[in-house]
């Protein structure tokens, strides 16, 4: 996908881990006033250092206490970013993203890290201005704090808080040129640590020469404010868990320049001491793609140049990657941070924001002072999802596609879905449908996927449709993403009860619909030239992943996308009641039902077209042919034969094989499915370790929406998904295809539904155990039987 920029710096101290269980979010025990009134916490910033530039700033306070207490709880935000400390420690970092109507605050009781006597409360905050992250947005660099209850109101800011600008930090710009591709993560840090305030955390520390705080306006709840958003963040609780923090080494050191190959200070075991005026370059290998926080703990080496490039894979000198686990020939291309040490002695060396890599060059230039490297390694962070599913069969082979779909997933699920970590860390409809499926699946964890809907629903123009990637500073327009935001409102509404939650969304939709409808031609009833970037798939023969006559003509494959959309859409509205909706939408799919085999289906082929011409044919119309109907049940199977070995059609790419999946389920064939996993061996055998965004060449290594093989062993081959909407009943109709032997397991809101089949031709021996409340149906070869709560045993 196209998309615009971010950034990273270096913080330096010891810092523990922040885990789910080091700290609570009390959303439960948010005081009504926090919520419903004007806080009487302000925002505080520098008083003269630019609140719209680059900069990085300490805020500090110090505050007594008499006894240790029980419960402390409170609520914290910052502009762009923040992370905070209580007596060294750190209990929180956000906010977790959004926009400026919808401001996030984080809740947390810090009640274990405060003290009998003198507490400090510190917080870095940062604003990487042109270089943020695109998917951060800002309106001016600040702090806020706010105690739940006057019990809390000493740690208010205010009056009593200092601050200093850490003048240490600049950006390095990255480039198109510099990681071969688009890029909107963020940019490269250069740090020199001489400016850094050691030991500004700490009880006891000089802030003479700090600056007192400037006072901004005080914290405004959204909706609170009868005048409207005059400050600039409307703030809201924050509604997804805080992210996973733990350690992980770095195991491998594969190749050494200008010093012995000693690999002790990947275990912080053996330091590595390198010389005064000389020149180090280690070539560092996770062995698997990771996003983490970079540690070092370094000694000496005073005005010395420490840079860390970071990279997915290594490349050939014609730029091409082979084979991802060699390195022979291989030069690293990335992005890449700098700093320059002070000289002093056991000094922590702590990126701030995350970094995505597989591989990191460390490259070492050293002045009069040597430099002692103690320790390096990464904090692994990311959405606290749980593997709380399993697939296991006697196909071993698919366990490595489970295994990298899996990390593939997690890499790129943070305060919100990403496509892809290291590239750009943006969150796109196309990709977030697929992500949230297998979350709910493997995980069974559906906060993000709510949070992404919310999103996207924040996203909306005038004119009706959502942006494509949500939050954003930089809007970008994909209108078939968002037709397919609203079957992401019905994935949940199928697999959660939630009513509340999805009747919210009926505005939305019906704006959504509406644009299209206002982009009918009204002679064809087909969509006419539309604006904007209508991608569909990244397949070669749509030029930018734009199917033909979408742009200049009249496109029949998103036609065919309005009309499976519409069906979606109908559905809820009927079940909620939206009768005028209803009735509309059935208007629609008539017209649709006719205009589009009148202008696309071409008889000679048997085949639907791409546009009413007829020059052009792609797999992409034919599923979606499929899987709106418009092909008779008893050919369905036919033509998607016919579509799989027909190579001249625009094949699909990794993305929208997701949806060839769903049209070969519906036309009977998803016995069929194992049969059709080439391309994520290909990726196994190329060394890979999650799966791509496009088979090669590809930009981006590990793209969340190659990950759905997760979902569809466990929906598809395993057979598990939703009897009724809610969940509220199971549907399981295996469809092993090869397979003897399956044994699975997936969360659901009443418990775990465990499935173990044995299959000899067309006989299978099931047992089944559902949790306490639920029921349902099995299905095999067209038999069906009853199935309730606990242990059955079945045989057909």
């Amino acid at each position: 996908m196209q998309k615009p920029l971010a950034v990273l710096l270096f913080i330096f101290f010891s810092i523990p881990l922040i885990t789910s269980d080091t700290i609570s979010q009390n959303h439960g025990e948010i005081s009504p006033q926090i919520l419903e009134s004007t806080w009487d916490a302000r925002w505080i910033m520098h008083p003269t250092g630019s609140n719209t530039d680059y900069g990085v700033f300490h805020f500090r306070h110090t505050f007594e206490l008499d006894e240790e207490p029980d419960s402390f709880i409170i609520h914290v935000s910052g502009d762009t970013r923040y992370r905070l400390f209580i007596n060294g420690r750190p209990v929180a970092k956000g906010p977790a993203v959004g926009d400026n109507h919808n401001w996030r605050f984080e809740t947390v009781d810090i009640a274990g890290y405060l003290q009998q006597g003198t507490n400090v409360a510190a917080a870095t905050v940062w604003n990487f201005s042109e270089y943020n992250a695109l998917q951060h947005h800002s309106y001016r660099t600040a702090f806020i704090m706010q105690g739940n209850t006057e019990t809390e109101a000493v740690i208010n800011t205010g009056p009593g808080w200092s601050v200093t600008q850490n003048k240490g930090y600049s950006p390095i710009p990255v480039s198109y040129q510099t990681v071969d591709g688009y890029y909107a993560s963020p940019h490269g840090e250069h740090l020199i640590t001489e400016a850094y305030p050691w030991g500004w955390m700490e009880a006891g520390y000089d802030v003479s020469g700090w600056d007192t705080v400037r006072l901004y306006e005080p914290g405004t709840p959204r909706g609170t404010n009868p005048y409207g958003n005059l400050y600039g963040w409307n703030l809201i609780p924050r509604n997804i868990p805080l992210m996973e923090e733990r350690n992980e080494r770095i195991p491998v050191l594969r190749r050494a320049e200008g010093i012995g190959m000693n690999d002790g200070f990947l275990r912080g075991t053996s330091p590595l001491r390198i010389p005064a005026n000389s020149r180090t370059v280690l070539l560092l290998d996770q062995t698997y793609i990771i996003n983490a926080y970079p540690v070092l703990h370094i000694s000496g080496g005073r005005n010395s140049e420490i840079k860390l490039i970071y990279a997915e894979s290594l490349r050939y000198p014609d730029n091409t990657k082979g084979n991802r686990n060699e390195i022979d020939g291989k030069q690293i291309l990335g992005f890449h941070d700098i700093f320059i040490p002070d000289g002093g002695e056991n000094r922590t060396l702590q990126t701030l924001w995350l970094r995505s890599y597989r591989y990191i060059q460390l490259e070492i230039e050293t002045k009069d002072d040597p430099l002692l490297l103690h320790d390096m390694y990464g904090i692994f962070t990311g959405y606290p999802f749980e593997e709380n599913a399993q697939f296991h069969t006697d196909d071993e082979t698919l366990t490595d596609i489970w295994e990298a779909g899996w990390r593939t997933a997690r890499l790129n699920a943070f305060e919100s879905y990403w496509d892809c970590a290291y590239y750009e860390q943006l969150q796109y409809v196309g990709d977030t449908r697929v992500q949230a499926l297998i979350s709910l699946y493997v995980s069974g964890d559906d906060r993000l996927m709510r949070n992404s809907i919310l999103h996207f629903n924040d996203s909306r123009m005038p004119d009706g449709i959502t942006m494509s990637r949500y939050p954003s500073r930089h809007p970008q327009y994909i209108p078939p993403y968002a037709l397919l935001w609203i079957p992401m409102i019905h994935d949940y509404w199928m697999h959660r009860k939630d009513d509340d939650f999805v009747r919210q969304f009926f505005p939305g939709i019906r704006s959504v619909i509406s644009w299209y409808e206002g982009h009918l031609d009204k002679e064809l009833g087909i969509l006419g030239p539309m604006p904007w970037w209508n991608y569909v798939d990244a397949a070669r023969g749509f030029a930018r992943g734009t199917p033909p006559g979408s742009d200049d003509g009249n496109s029949i494959v998103i036609t065919l996308q309005m009309l499976y959309v519409l069906e979606y859409a109908l559905e809820l509205a009927e079940v909620y009641g939206e009768t005028h909706d209803a009735a509309r939408y059935l208007e629609l799919i008539d017209t649709l039902r006719k205009s589009i085999p009148k202008h696309g289906w071409n008889e000679e082929r048997q085949l639907m077209a791409d546009t009413p011409q007829h020059d052009r044919y792609s797999q992409h119309a034919n599923i979606l042919a499929v899987l709106t109907g418009l092909i008779p049940e008893d050919e369905q199977a036919s033509l998607m034969h016919r579509i799989l070995e027909e190579q001249d059609l625009v094949q699909v790419t990794y993305y929208f094989r997701f949806y060839l999946t769903r049209a070969m389920n519906k036309a009977g064939l998803a016995n069929e499915y194992l049969e059709h996993l080439g391309p994520w061996y290909d990726a196994l055998a190329l060394g890979m370790t999650t799966f791509p965004e496009h088979p090669e060449p590809s930009r981006s290594d590990a793209h969340a929406w190659s990950a759905s093989p997760n979902y569809d062993f466990l929906a598809t081959v395993a057979g598990i998904r939703p009897g009724s909407p809610g969940f509220e009943t199971v549907l399981i109709e295996p469809k092993p295809g090869h397979l003897e032997n399956i044994e699975a397991k997936m969360p659901h809101p009443l418990g775990n539904i465990e499935v173990s089949y044995i299959i000899n031709t067309n006989k299978i021996e099931a047992e089944i155990t559902l949790p306490e409340g639920l029921s349902g149906s099995f299905v095999w070869m067209g038999q069906r039987v009853e199935l309730s709560e606990g242990t059955q045993r079945v045989v057909m």
